[in-house]
């Protein structure tokens, strides 16, 4: 049995399945026809994240491609192998994220060194 999703949840879902260009045309035609609309769906845009760039379109596209991974093929050799490979995939990405944290806070980390260099650079004169 499927869940009943409301209007307003099945145009949010027609909106990210495609993208960001049917976000703004939406709140455009919406400032069009009566500003407060427009307000609304730039309001919620921003609140959602819709608008930056790091996740555009990744939650829709996760929810839709984990949906489609996840059903059973009826081929146990085939799954298997599925079932395995995005094990594998999934261990490279942490490895990954990791390490780009690690990047980071290692520029971080150089960054504040820097900055604590100057300052004691700027404070040595005027105590001596």
């Amino acid at each position: 049995m499927r869940p009943v999703t409301s209007g307003l949840e099945r145009s949010r879902d027609w909106l990210d399945a495609r993208g960001r260009p049917a976000w703004l045309v939406a709140m455009v035609l919406g400032f069009i026809l009566f500003w407060p609309i427009g307000l609304a769906i730039l309001a919620f845009m921003i609140w959602s994240k819709r608008m930056s760039c790091n996740g555009w379109g990744r939650r829709a596209h996760n929810r839709h491609a984990f949906r489609a991974a996840a059903a059973p093929t009826g081929n146990a050799a085939f799954d298997a192998y599925r079932a395995e490979t995005l094990k594998r995939l999934e261990e490279e990405r942490e490895a990954f994220t990791s390490f780009l944290d690690q990047l980071r806070q290692a520029k971080d980390k150089a960054e504040f060194d820097q900055f604590m260099a100057s300052r004691r650079e700027t404070t040595a004169p005027e105590a001596a």
